[in-house]
C-alpha cells in the first residue's frame, strides 16, 4: 500500500526516492551556461539552509574569471573548476562574523575549535542546498575535496583573510556524461538505535563486497587504503592543513596559547 502523500508535501516518498538515485557526481559537462535565473535560485536554496545560532559562518567565492578558474583547477588537480559552467570555492568564514560584532563594539573570541566545528556545518549545509537545488533544476554537480592540495597557495590567490578557510570546491552544469550510480555500504552500518554499535566482522567483509564495483580491481579496501592507511595521501594533507588553520588562526591550541600567553611554556616542557 502507497503511503499517502503529506499536505504540503513537493514530492512522494516514491518521487524522493527516484530523485535520490539520480544524484551522479559529474566532472564532464556541457558548456552551456548557467542562466542567471538559476543560478540566483540555487544561490537562495543555499542561503535558506540551517545555519548555527543564526550566524551563517560561510562564503562561496563565485569563480568566473577564466586565468582564476585555471590556476585553481592547476593548484588543486581539478580540471573541471576551470571547464564547469559554474565553479565555487566553498569556504568556512568566521571573519565576517568577527568583523560585524567587532563593528557593533564587542570584542573578539577566542573560540577556533568550534569556529571549526560549527563553519565547516554551516559550510556543508550550504553547499549541499545549492547542490540539491541545482539538481532539482536538471544540473549535475561535484564536491571537490582538493582544494586541500596546495591549500596555502590556493589561501593566497584568492585573498582569504585569516578566519577563513576553503572547505571544499562545488562545480555544477549539465551533465557531458552518465556515469553509473555508484552503491553505498548497508544502512544498518550507518544508522545506529539509541547507542554506537560496533560493525561485525562479517558486516565489514560485506562493506568490501558491496563496494566492490567501484573500484578498478574490486578492493574497496586497497583503494581506501591509498588515502587513509598510513603512508596514505590524507597524512601528506594534514601537515598542509594544520600549516594553514594556524595561519588562518583556526587552530585551537595555536590561537589560545597566544590568547593566554603560554605558547613559550609548552615548547620548552
Amino acid at each position: 500500500m502507497t503511503t499517502p502523500t503529506l499536505p504540503g508535501a513537493f514530492l512522494s516518498a516514491e518521487q524522493l526516492r527516484a530523485f535520490s538515485d539520480a544524484h551522479r557526481t559529474v566532472r564532464q559537462y556541457l558548456p552551456d551556461p548557467m542562466p542567471q535565473e538559476h543560478l540566483d535560485a540555487v544561490l537562495h536554496a543555499a542561503q535558506r539552509a540551517p545555519t548555527d545560532a543564526t550566524a551563517q559562518m560561510y562564503s562561496f567565492i563565485h569563480l568566473t574569471d577564466p586565468a582564476l578558474r585555471q590556476q585553481v583547477a592547476d593548484l588543486t588537480v581539478n580540471p573541471h573548476f576551470a571547464t564547469a559552467p559554474v565553479s565555487f570555492v566553498v569556504c568556512l568564514d568566521v571573519h565576517r562574523l568577527n568583523v560585524f560584532l567587532e563593528h557593533h563594539g564587542y570584542e573578539r573570541g577566542e573560540w577556533p575549535g568550534v569556529a571549526v566545528h560549527f563553519g565547516v556545518g554551516d559550510a556543508v549545509l550550504a553547499g549541499q542546498s545549492m547542490l540539491l537545488a541545482a539538481e532539482l533544476l536538471g544540473y549535475q554537480g561535484c564536491w571537490i575535496g582538493g582544494v586541500l592540495t596546495n591549500l596555502q597557495a590556493l589561501v593566497d590567490l584568492l585573498g582569504l583573510p585569516e578566519g577563513v578557510l576553503p572547505f571544499a570546491g562545488l562545480t555544477l552544469g549539465r551533465s557531458a556524461e552518465t556515469p553509473a550510480m555508484r552503491p553505498r555500504i548497508q544502512r544498518a552500518l550507518v544508522l545506529h538505535e539509541n547507542r554506537y554499535r560496533e560493525p561485525e566482522p562479517a558486516e565489514l567483509d560485506g562493506m568490501q563486497t558491496d563496494m566492490a564495483a567501484i573500484t578498478a580491481r574490486g578492493d574497496w579496501a586497497q583503494t581506501l587504503a591509498r588515502y587513509f592507511a598510513k603512508g596514505g595521501g590524507m597524512e601528506v594533507r594534514e601537515q598542509g592543513l594544520q600549516d594553514v588553520l594556524a595561519r588562518q588562526g583556526l587552530a585551537p591550541r595555536t590561537a589560545l596559547q597566544a590568547a593566554t600567553g603560554t605558547a613559550g611554556e609548552e615548547a620548552g616542557a
